[in-house]
């Protein structure tokens, strides 16, 4: 059975030779994945930019589709640079995962958007 782990690996080493075809490892050093990161998600962000609440939950198809595909670039930035800086991005989740359960304990933090040093 494949997991999402494998999922995320397959997609690494795509990408990883889909670079080194291109010959841009030259270009991907942590600083210039981190900002290239950065403006992907400004990206996203751009299609919900002075949207209603009710908009951003409704979105058309084709919105639905731009924003996707955004949201891969994101992913993708994301998977080149853990991989570069040699980070397992999904045991990384893991245990951030683990440190949020223990900072927002469900009794006091369901329902409450407020930050765990003011529960």
């Amino acid at each position: 059975m494949e997991t999402h782990t494998d999922r995320l690996d397959e997609l690494r080493a795509r990408l990883a030779a889909f670079v080194a075809a291109r010959d841009w490892d030259q270009f991907h050093n942590p600083k210039n994945l981190a900002m290239a990161l950065a403006g992907e998600a400004g990206e996203v962000l751009e299609h919900f930019q002075w949207l209603s609440f009710d908009e951003a939950a409704n979105l058309p198809a084709q919105a639905r589709e731009e924003i996707a595909l955004e949201c891969a670039d994101v992913l993708l930035f994301l998977l080149r640079l853990a991989d570069r800086l040699d980070i397992d991005l999904a045991a990384a989740a893991q245990r951030k995962l683990a440190l949020n359960e223990k900072k927002y304990p469900v009794e006091k933090s369901r329902g409450r958007a407020t930050k765990y040093d003011k529960l």
